[in-house]
């Protein structure tokens, strides 16, 4: 299953939770239940394995994943000490992607994917136009020279937009540099998500 590229706010309203990394916009709040027919329809109790797949289809449209490198990041954090769910979204959020993103350096994570894949980004004085790159505690990055004045990033810089800075990354958005100090602890992320069942529905 390729990354979603269709109608962001049909996507949150249809998980009921905002999705910061896709879009800052929120959908209308409706009494009836998405689509034409939806006066028609009785909401139904859901089942276990409905809530554990809605969880784990907001991690993968928060961060802009397909479905292959979203079990492939599980399969990862199943290696790790400690809390599969935990580690499984400390392992996204260290994506190079998401990190320009939570840096403020754009509105979104498909905007900072654009950045990457564009090639305006280096992590330790390297280009890398791979959005998916892990970035490590002690990683610098930072935009290359002639990207600093993109338009994106001027307005978002000056805005204060973005998904919010989280407590693991300090940045000098002048010298538009990001520094990772630490690894992503649980109450950095913004995602309301039980991690825990998404584990639950990628253990059976």
């Amino acid at each position: 299953m390729s990354t979603y590229r269709g109608p962001r706010l049909r996507k949150i309203r249809s998980l009921g939770t905002a999705l910061p990394g896709l879009t800052s916009k929120e959908p209308e709040k409706r009494k009836l239940p998405p689509g034409e027919a939806g006066s028609q329809h009785r909401r139904r109790r859901l089942s276990t394995y409905r809530l554990q797949l809605q969880e784990k289809q907001k991690i993968r449209f928060n961060y802009g994943l397909s479905e292959k490198q979203l079990r492939n990041y599980y399969q990862q954090a199943t290696s790790l000490s400690g809390e599969t769910g935990k580690n499984l979204l400390q392992i996204i959020e260290r994506r190079l992607d998401n990190v320009v993103a939570r840096a403020g350096f754009a509105p979104t994570i498909p905007s900072a994917r654009q950045l990457v894949a564009h090639g305006h980004v280096t992590v330790n004085g390297s280009r890398v136009d791979i959005p998916s790159f892990i970035v490590s505690v002690g990683d610098i990055v930072s935009l290359m020279e002639s990207s600093r004045d993109l338009k994106v990033v001027v307005e978002n810089i000056a805005q204060g937009r973005g998904i919010g800075v989280p407590s693991f990354l300090d940045i000098d958005p002048k010298a538009r540099k990001i520094f990772m100090k630490a690894l992503p602890a649980r109450e950095d992320i913004t995602l309301e998500v039980q991690e825990r069942m998404v584990v639950e529905f990628y253990s059976k």
